[in-house]
């Protein structure tokens, strides 16, 4: 979230990028009742998403998954590539959706079902807008299948960047989908403190957000599916 030069918060800016146009009228209605927010542009394919994110840069980007031209996952990356920032949400009518995950490795930080209650919606936006992820048990799952079936078949890999104790538990308290509040509460240490050793694990590891932190926790086997399972409590 940005500040105004009085010090006071500005609203979330939010894309929208979805080729179902009655959908995406009533989303863009949903979006924009909910305090806070703001829908700085539509579009209805890939392409034109990318476009409008490049000139609004947006602060979330609510994202289709099948699309014409360009679809919501090169779409995603082509974002991210672009704007690190901007966190990306994968719109998907179902939770199964093979293609979800695949969204997820594109940079996404999450999914939400279309029929989602207006309180999901605006909860999924300034979760991840916060740097948090929305990650589903049933998808970390699949995560972890996935990269141990890579695992299992042999092939050399350099060894991961040495992270110390303090980043590791880190890393698994982001796994867990815990805030930096939560995470300085639990380890008895400030926020500050936690933020210094997050951008310390995303330059030993070239990445630049929570959900690739997530992905090489799990490729490196330093969580378990308990860390995926787990739900923080809410903050008060």
């Amino acid at each position: 979230m940005r500040f105004l030069s009085n010090g006071t918060e500005d609203t979330i800016r939010v894309a929208i990028v979805d080729d179902q146009r009655l959908f995406t009228r009533g989303l863009r209605g949903l979006v924009e009742m909910l305090p806070g927010v703001e829908v700085v542009g539509v579009a209805y394919d890939g392409e034109e998403g990318v476009t409008l994110c490049r000139e609004q840069e947006p602060d979330v980007v609510l994202m289709d998954i099948s699309m014409p031209r360009m679809d919501g996952i090169s779409a995603t990356r082509e974002i991210k590539d672009l704007l690190p920032q901007t966190a990306v949400i994968i719109l998907t009518g179902h939770e199964e959706d093979e293609h979800v995950f695949e969204g997820i490795k594109a940079g996404a930080q999450g999914y939400l079902l279309k029929d989602s209650e207006p309180e999901d919606l605006s909860r999924a936006i300034r979760t991840v807008h916060a740097g948090n992820t929305i990650i589903a048990p049933d998808l970390a799952q699949k995560m972890l299948r996935t990269f141990e079936g890579g695992r299992s078949g042999g092939g050399s890999r350099l060894a991961p960047p040495p992270l110390t104790e303090r980043e590791l538990e880190i890393i698994r308290a982001l796994a867990r989908g815990m805030s930096d509040r939560q995470i300085a509460h639990s380890l008895g240490i400030s926020e500050k403190t936690v933020r210094n050793h997050t951008s310390n694990i995303y330059r030993k590891l070239h990445i630049f957000d929570r959900t690739q932190a997530v992905i090489y926790a799990v490729r490196e086997g330093i969580i378990d599916l308990e860390d995926l399972d787990y739900r923080p409590p809410r903050e008060p």
